[in-house]
């Protein structure tokens, strides 16, 4: 689960990975131009291992976890409409989901490579970036094809074309600001786009970078595309917040008048736009989330604990952690028919406490 992190020069981007990941690369007012990726793997807050861990008194708890990549950011010298550079392609393509982080924050100090802060100019500008890049592979596919296409067999022709097809559709949505996220595509059409890696078509996460006067009352930005989601943060005072204790941060959250980190909610919301949930096992050595996809089968699910378990699959004892929490126990969870056995094609839900029984 990796999420590039994108951002115009001096729009605070690796001040806000710092914040995310509670680490102190250093940072510029100009863009560095970096080739090599910052990188940090954090643990996804979920309140409910703690719940449970106090009911397991386990060895260890394991949460989920993300990884953020901090690429380069995009060069201010960067002609509108080029896509992104090669180089950060290469990094930006293998995620799973960007985040884009987008300047809402004055700072004289750090000025604009466009001479003023607009929160919505700016996220429509890394849109056309993406999409040009886009647009870049498909042409440069279509064109392969228009050479192939009349050296092929009828039956390997006919597959050509309806890629072909599907590319020129793509290409039209592109050009009319709409990207592939948007686009509605069957799932056979899903898998015959997938090895392109098209960035348009990753979910995205924007993180609007406020300063600490518009804590209270944060700048907002319509954004109405699929896969996709806002949210504020203040990425120089959650990286302090990220390098105190938790004593001193909670004083200093009070100061600002801060319920919660907002890190923990930005870290969420990536969680959430990947489409994963967490399903939970406890016990007396472990309490530990485990990500899989929305709506992943039973038997699936078993398979991202050991490749053993799905294999020898014989079904699942399952209770959701509010229920388990309500009765006290499993043992009283059964006897009040909250605690049961499901299938193979039980569909999982965030926050099911499950035992997986299997014979191998």
């Amino acid at each position: 689960m990796r999420i590039a992190i994108l951002g115009l020069p001096n729009s605070g981007k690796t001040t806000v990975f710092n914040a995310l990941t509670r680490s102190t690369v250093e940072t510029a007012a100009f863009s560095s131009g970096q080739p090599e990726p910052n990188i940090a793997t954090v643990k996804v807050p979920d309140s409910r291992l703690e719940v449970l861990a106090r009911m397991y008194n386990p060895k260890k708890i394991t949460y989920a976890d993300v990884q953020y990549v901090d690429v380069a950011g995009l060069s201010s010298g960067q002609a509108r409409g080029a896509g992104l550079p090669p180089a950060l392609l290469n990094y930006v393509a293998g995620a799973d989901a960007l985040l884009h982080v987008a300047r809402a924050f004055e700072d004289q100090s750090v000025p604009h490579p466009d001479g003023s802060v607009d929160l919505a100019r700016d996220v429509e500008a890394v849109d056309l970036e993406l999409a040009f890049s886009d647009l870049a592979i498909i042409e440069r596919r279509l064109a392969r094809l228009e050479a192939e296409i009349g050296k092929m067999s009828a039956k390997d022709r006919e597959l050509k074309l309806v890629e072909k097809e599907l590319l020129l559709r793509l290409k039209e949505g592109l050009e009319n600001d709409q990207p592939i996220r948007d686009q509605e595509l069957s799932e056979d059409e899903q898998k015959l786009i997938r090895g392109y890696q098209f960035l348009s078509q990753k979910p995205l996460l924007i993180v609007a970078n406020i300063d600490e006067r518009q804590l209270a009352a944060p700048p907002e930005l319509a954004y109405n595309h699929k896969q996709s989601a806002v949210v504020a943060l203040s990425g120089k005072v959650e990286a302090e917040l990220a390098q105190l204790s938790d004593e001193d941060a909670r004083a200093f959250m009070d100061d600002l008048g801060i319920a919660e980190p907002a890190r923990e909610r930005v870290i969420a919301a990536s969680y959430t736009l990947l489409g994963l949930i967490s399903f939970l096992t406890a016990g007396p050595d472990e309490v530990r989330a485990w990500p899989i996809q929305r709506g992943l089968p039973a038997v699936e699910a078993a398979g991202t604990i050991h490749s053993d378990i799905q294999r020898g699959f014989i079904r699942a004892q399952i209770i959701a952690i509010d229920d388990l929490v309500k009765a006290g126990s499993e043992a009283e969870g059964r006897k009040q028919g909250t605690l049961r056995m499901e299938g193979k094609q039980y569909s999982m839900q965030d926050g099911d406490v499950v035992h997986f029984m299997f014979n191998v």
